[in-house]
């Protein structure tokens, strides 16, 4: 698990702090604010702890994080990554499972990171996912291509590895007692299971007997199937961290809530889970559980206004002043104002 982790000069942000991380630990910020950044930052350093001198392979983290950062972000140079507007590096510090990493970089830096120090001298030994906002089951076949065969930007890694991740198939034999509980709950809200064609290589929606084109089905459908093949292949673990980029995506709000206590369910059995979401449905979901539960779920506040500080808070201790309830509520003022006034 991730205890803390501190970035400075990276992005849009000068410095980030976020201490005493939990089960689920929520980001939200306006559109530029740099969630999804702090999100793939986050991942990037945990793959390449992931695939540090894992079994046979030499390659050692100072080879692989230049690499994961670059295919992750897919910029020219890592230079490119360091705040705009600073001649100071960038720094990253990351406290996981009791050990630590950091490292910095200027934004001269072209692909060689040269100050890195850490406590994983082999892998961590855990697996970490990230699931982007645009589903990934229909563009099995292109992200291949576009990423093995063509060596383009465009899917980047968080995609690609998601796709391996997926392809692995499902696992005969009892599941963990926790997942077993989760995939039921999961099939209960996807009404049918995602099955992926091996000889066809195409992924299709199975309900009961009969069998649907995943391009047809709905975005939500897709992105709740990813977690049931992940659960289901055991790529997944009790000791996982996962990272999902605006869960509440193409989902109706019910949907939305059951798959907050879904998420729930797999953190209070081990996982860690990040999200940033800009859905209101998703945080007042999470501060009724963590109310309800008495179980901390720290929030970070993101801004692109440098004068705008940070916000740290624990939705155990009700819902934060946040930016989406202040637009609705905005919103709200506007229908009574429009309703007096035609009265009037």
């Amino acid at each position: 698990m991730i205890e803390r982790f501190e970035m400075k000069n990276f992005g849009v942000n000068r410095h980030i702090a976020w201490e005493k991380l939990a089960g689920i630990n929520v980001l939200i910020g306006e559109n530029g604010s740099g969630k999804t950044s702090v999100l793939k930052m986050l991942y990037a350093v945990l793959r390449s702890l992931e695939l540090n001198k894992k079994g046979n392979d030499p390659y050692s983290l100072g080879r692989i994080l230049p690499d994961k950062l670059y295919w992750t972000f897919q910029v020219n140079k890592l230079g490119e990554l360091v705040k705009k507007g600073t001649e100071s590096s960038l720094r990253c510090r990351m406290a996981l499972d009791g050990k630590n990493i950091e490292f910095e970089f200027g934004s001269d830096t072209n692909l060689t990171i040269k100050s890195l120090k850490t406590d994983f001298e082999e892998s961590w030994g855990n697996t970490t996912v990230f699931i982007p906002a645009k589903e990934v089951l229909s563009l099995f076949s292109v992200i291949i291509k576009s990423r093995e065969q063509d060596k383009m930007f465009g899917f980047d890694d968080t995609y690609l590895d998601l796709v391996h991740a997926l392809s692995i198939p499902p696992q005969r034999g009892r599941n963990s007692r926790v997942f077993a509980a989760g995939r039921k709950n999961m099939d209960r809200l996807l009404g049918g299971k995602a099955v992926y064609d091996e000889k066809n290589k195409q992924w299709y929606f199975k309900n009961k007997n009969t069998r649907f084109s995943m391009g047809v089905m709905s975005e939500g459908i897709k992105k709740l199937a990813i977690f049931d093949q992940l659960l289901a292949n055991r790529y997944l673990s009790q000791q996982s961290i996962v990272f999902i980029d605006e869960p509440e995506a193409s989902l109706h709000p019910k949907a939305i809530s059951e798959f907050m206590e879904f998420l729930y369910d797999m953190a209070k059995n081990g996982m860690q889970i990040f999200l940033a979401t800009h859905s209101y449905f998703v945080i007042k979901k999470l501060c009724l559980i963590a109310r309800r539960e008495q179980y901390s779920i720290p929030f970070l506040g993101l801004s692109k206004d440098e004068t705008i500080p940070l916000q740290y808070e624990d939705m155990i201790h009700g819902m934060p002043d946040n930016s989406i309830v202040d637009e609705s509520v905005r919103l709200y003022q506007d229908e009574v104002d429009a309703v007096l006034g035609g009265e009037i």
